[in-house]
């Protein structure tokens, strides 16, 4: 037998691995000297300092010019703890670590048993070195996909390790990772041992089951709260302890984890996105969906909500909604106390509601409740009418702030409707149209007209109507496009009808002009914006050459101001069309005739320049036309170009999107596309059948025009590509063979029928002969 020799690309992989795995070698030991002298400096700084620190009283009471020698970040009540210092890994376990976790990412087992053994092993090598390895900046990522793989014995063996050192590790920055990982990975566990689903694994021979193997996820999760219970009011703020914060808070509220909004909410941008091959398969579908939670869970969000706000007055909140740490956990906290106390309040009979009323007036008058939203907004509804109440003040303070600006969205989406009345009586309706004018002020305002009935929304676009012009020049397409939404979702035909009229008379009161100035057609495209649709993208090595490089590009591109405007402006200009052309009447109708007068070299662009103008083609070809030929000539504008657009990712959407369409209309301006057009695409990518299998795009493109089909039965295809029913029929229209065919028709003959012209003297075989003995009978 012949070696096994590795690819040209398995060589150049194993090549650059060795090479940074010699580099991290080399500059382990520099990084650890100078890590160890910058603590050593550190701690000899803050020796005298931390010798005169006083902690702050029990009642939660204190000043911050009353501790001189705390030290920096330390400051205030419940923050006085000792970050620990868990050791550092030996050069042979970074070493072996280092090669399970490049064993791990690739997730090249020949079987799941093999890699579950694998992993008992990696769990027997990390035991008693959880800590270190969690904060370390190499080994962490091992961690995190560890946890990944690992099975609930595995995890609650991980609380446990973790357990009495949870403040210091959600406040490390490589650890909080971890921490935050083990925590989202563990949230469907509860749900399945609360409805009873959940299976213990079998225990692995020679270990032993501990205490936290033997506990439930909840009572994990509780012990857990526990120990961070006296510091939430520092962890909200926190730079790396804010995340898992907010990590836990939307476990215990049962929200989906695998959410767009709550993925924004719990990660920045930057963050690191660690995964195993193959181990999306192994998710839950819980983590997808909304999940059911114990009681005790919901009584510590009320608890966390009362503890974290109990230390603040108005001011600290004042800045904590300003602060860009904690203001996304501000959010959330204002977020579940909105949905789950507050508004779970106003539901029920009206006969429970005045006895609830009568009981919370007595209750008023010997003690008041503190909530969130009452320390932010005091005195609210009536308040607003005030502008030198605090209520007011803190309302006019967030509205153009760029960071408190989104506490201040939050609270409009959530606020019960006596408070929001309250904010558009006194505060956004006098001066809507100049808030949604602002950049930052914008979109708070937005919430605003989400909410408004049908009478104030007329109101608002009648405020609205003369700032058009100056809608466009900014650039605020977002706002067009909301009022636009909420105009046809409130029925409001005149309304639309004025809106349009406006933006029409903004550009030059002309149909033709909407698309190509909403699209920015008219610029030149960079070659910047050119590159993601080369054809190298969608080689021979598929993902796998892709995620090579994505480990080599570890900083992002750089992207001036003046670029991050243009693809800012691209984007809502571009989701104001795809909204325009969802709109019946009128909307629909300008945008179709906008786009029917595009030139060839404008289709084009739209079609392989951008993913929002694609998007916006391929709903062209799903919507009615308003004219019989508007798909006819959106089609031909593209017949000269197939090749590009085959090969384009953007473009082939396009192009794909244009098969599924009938060939004859089943009803009046219903999409549909004439055969001869389909018949001279196909006849186009034939010619270019060789060019379009060597790349992923062109096989996609081939296998959905069924070209094979094309090649080799073109009788066949024809018939495919005149069939008017929808794409999941055309498979079950698709020619039969001739065996099924006459089987379906001898099905359908009665019993004994032997056909209207038999003549049973030449009639041959059983039934002949039967005859035949008949007649010598007779």
């Amino acid at each position: 037998m012949g070696k096994n020799r590795k690819s040209k690309r398995q060589l150049v992989r194993d090549e650059k691995r060795a090479k940074k795995r010699d580099r991290e070698i080399e500059h382990e030991e520099e990084r650890d000297i100078k890590k160890q002298r910058r603590e050593e400096a550190q701690k000899e700084a803050l020796a005298p300092a931390a010798a005169e620190y006083v902690p702050p009283p029990l009642d939660g009471t204190y000043d911050e010019n009353a501790f001189p020698g705390a030290p920096e970040g330390r400051r205030g009540p419940n923050t006085n703890f000792e970050r620990e210092f868990f050791g550092m890994l030996e050069e042979q376990e970074q070493e072996y670590f280092r090669h399970a976790d490049e064993l791990l990412e690739l997730n090249d087992f020949p079987s799941t048993e093999e890699r579950d053994i694998f992993l008992q092993n990696v769990y027997k090598e990390m035991r008693g070195k959880e800590l270190k390895l969690a904060s370390s900046q190499s080994c962490s990522r091992l961690m995190e996909r560890l946890i990944l793989l690992s099975n609930t014995r595995q995890k609650k063996s991980l609380f446990d390790a973790f357990g009495g050192h949870f403040i210091s590790l959600v406040t490390h920055r490589f650890a909080s990772h971890c921490c935050e990982k083990l925590f989202l990975q563990s949230a469907p566990v509860v749900t399945q041992e609360l409805s009873g689903e959940y299976e213990q694994e079998p225990l692995p021979e020679g270990e032993e089951e501990t205490e936290a193997m033997k506990s439930s996820m909840e009572d994990l999760f509780l012990l857990t709260l526990d120990e961070l219970e006296e510091h939430l009011g520092f962890l909200l703020s926190d730079r790396f302890g804010s995340h898992a914060m907010r990590a836990l808070l939307v476990i215990l509220s049962g929200r989906s984890l695998d959410q767009a909004g709550t993925k924004s909410l719990l990660q920045s941008r930057k963050k690191e996105y660690i995964t195993v091959e193959g181990a999306a398969a192994n998710a839950s579908e819980l983590s997808s969906q909304i999940r059911a939670v114990p009681s005790s869970f919901t009584m510590a969000i009320k608890k966390i909500i009362d503890d974290s706000t109990a230390t603040m007055d108005a001011t600290a909140l004042r800045v904590l909604a300003k602060h860009p740490t904690g203001n996304p956990a501000l959010q959330l906290l204002l977020e579940l106390e909105l949905t789950m106390f507050v508004k779970g309040k106003e539901k029920g009979d009206k006969k429970q509601k005045k006895k609830d009323d009568e009981a919370e007036e007595k209750k008023e008058e010997t003690q008041s409740e503190v909530t969130l939203l009452g320390m932010l907004v005091p005195d609210a509804p009536a308040a607003f009418a005030d502008n030198t109440t605090q209520a007011a003040e803190f309302v006019n303070s967030m509205i153009y702030d760029p960071i408190g600006s989104r506490l201040l969205e939050t609270l409009i989406t959530h606020c019960p409707g006596k408070i929001f009345k309250g904010l558009q009586q006194h505060i956004f309706g006098p001066r809507i149209q100049s808030l949604l004018r602002n950049d930052i002020a914008c979109y708070p305002a937005i919430r605003v007209l989400n909410r408004l009935s049908r009478e104030d929304l007329a109101d608002a676009v009648e405020k609205s109507l003369p700032e058009m012009a100056s809608f466009v020049d900014k650039g605020r397409f977002n706002v067009i496009k909301t009022l636009f939404e909420r105009c046809n979702v409130r029925n409001g035909t005149d309304e639309i009808n004025s809106l349009l009229k406006a933006l029409t008379s903004a550009y030059g009161n002309d149909w033709k002009n909407l698309v190509p100035k909403l699209c920015m057609l008219d610029e030149e495209v960079s070659e910047e914006e050119q590159k993601p649709e080369s054809t190298e993208e969608v080689g021979e090595e598929g993902a796998e050459g892709k995620k090579e490089e994505k480990k080599e590009k570890t900083q992002p591109k750089f992207q001036t101001q003046e670029a991050k405007n243009k693809a800012f402006m691209l984007n809502h200009g571009s989701q104001l069309v795809a909204a325009l052309l969802a709109i019946p009447g009128q909307p629909s109708k300008a945008i179709q005739s906008s786009l029917a007068a595009l030139k060839p070299a404008q289709v084009m662009k739209m079609a392989t320049t951008s993913h929002n103008t694609s998007s916006i083609l391929v709903k062209a070809l799903q919507t009615p036309a308003t004219t019989p030929t508007f798909h006819k000539v959106l089609v031909s504008s593209l017949l000269p170009h197939v090749y590009e657009l085959a090969t384009s990712q953007r473009g082939s959407a396009v192009l794909n999107e244009i098969i599924t369409l009938p060939s004859k209309p089943a009803e009046p301006n219903a999409p549909a596309v004439p055969f001869h057009m389909k018949e001279n695409i196909i006849s186009q990518l034939a010619q270019y059948e060789r060019d379009l299998r060597e790349t992923w795009l062109g096989r996609n493109v081939w296998r959905t025009w069924k070209g094979d089909m094309w090649s080799h039965r073109r009788h066949d295809w024809v018939r495919w590509a005149k069939e008017t029913d929808p794409e999941t029929a055309r498979v079950a229209a698709a020619p039969k063979k001739r065996e099924e065919k006459e089987k379906e028709e001898a099905e359908k003959k009665p019993k004994g029928y032997l056909g209207k012209n038999f003549d049973p003297k030449k009639a041959k075989g059983f039934a002949g002969k039967k005859f035949e003995k008949k007649e010598v009978a007779a």
